[in-house]
């Protein structure tokens, strides 16, 4: 049966989009008035719709090249433009240096999604590659320029706002965003049933933190996603080496990642105890066959190890039984 896309149900992953690209663009003028918790919460909703436009494309089947094209720009603009300007209007005061570290990040956005374009018609990567984003993502590098003005609102100022400061995070952010490091994509990951009830507790805790702390709940998922980029690293290099592990279940690829710790340690498995009359295992050297010895014929004082200790007699030592 063949599945026809009527162009209402079309418009609505484009219609989201264009929402997003509203909001990232009133940050801009939020920041104009002087009201930068506007600015920073438009830059936020932005993140979320286009979180959204994407996935409901793929449920109603309603993806396109327009629809493609139209998100990259929308990215550029809600996540490139839109947080260079506001961190200009914010603390650049008319200096040069402020115009620069803005033109920076702006131009190292546009390349990050000019390069993801690329990559999604590149067929020749590996297939644990769809578990990563190469480079941080453009909502991600959006509200991380943002940090120092995060926190100012909401401890005050301090040497996080400094204007220095400030400019190199935004360029040190620029390069996050054109670089080759590997960061986990939320799309791939799945958890067991077991763990889904503590989950939606979860988002329902999120939730009720970021509205009555939002500043400070944005702050700190922040510095978390910062956090994980080291582990993310360490996920990448070791699919890279164990690229059968991708497709075997989570109970099958702890134990691959079990087994190679051990040989990267230069552990072995434990030898089970020697029986009497039992063959006797070998260690085994690197590269050798496995050597079984023949079982010897049992002594008498084999078998009275085998039997264990002796119990003692009071005739032997020399005491009187009373």
């Amino acid at each position: 049966m063949v599945r026809v896309t009527t162009p209402g149900v079309r418009l609505l992953p484009n219609a989201i989009t264009v929402l997003a690209l509203c909001a990232g663009l009133s940050s801009v003028q939020f920041a104009l008035i002087g009201n930068y918790p506007m600015a920073i919460a438009s830059i936020g909703i932005a993140a979320v719709l286009d979180s959204l436009d994407g996935r409901i494309a793929r449920l109603l089947d309603a993806t396109s090249k327009m629809g493609q094209e139209l998100d990259s720009l929308s990215d550029g603009i809600s996540f490139g433009v839109a947080p260079a300007l506001v961190l200009y209007v914010w603390h650049a005061e008319g200096e040069r240096i402020g115009w620069v570290a803005s033109l920076i990040f702006a131009v190292c956005m546009i390349l990050r999604l000019a390069r993801f374009n690329t990559l999604i018609e590149d067929t020749e990567q590996p297939p644990y590659a769809g578990e990563f984003f190469v480079g941080v993502p453009a909502p991600a590098g959006g509200l991380l320029a943002m940090l120092p003005l995060i926190l100012e609102l909401q401890f005050g100022q301090g040497w996080w706002s400094h204007q220095y400061v400030v400019w190199v995070w935004t360029i040190a952010v620029a390069a996050l965003l054109i670089s080759r490091i590997p960061t986990l994509s939320l799309k791939t990951v799945k958890a067991p049933a077991k763990a889904i009830a503590p989950l939606l507790v979860g988002v329902g805790l999120l939730a009720a933190a970021i509205i009555q702390f939002p500043l400070v709940a944005l702050a700190i998922a922040l510095v978390l996603y910062l956090a994980h980029i080291p582990y993310s690293v360490y996920r990448q290099r070791w699919l890279a080496k164990h690229p059968e592990a991708w497709m075997a279940p989570p109970r099958e690829r702890r134990a691959i990642r079990r087994s190679s710790s051990r040989r990267r340690l230069g552990l072995r498995p434990p030898l089970r105890r020697v029986v009497a009359g039992a063959a006797q295992r070998v260690r085994l050297q690197r590269g050798e066959q496995h050597v079984a010895r023949a079982p010897r014929t049992l002594t008498d004082k084999d078998r009275e190890n085998a039997r264990g200790p002796r119990r003692r007699s009071w005739r032997r030592i020399g005491l009187r039984k009373r």
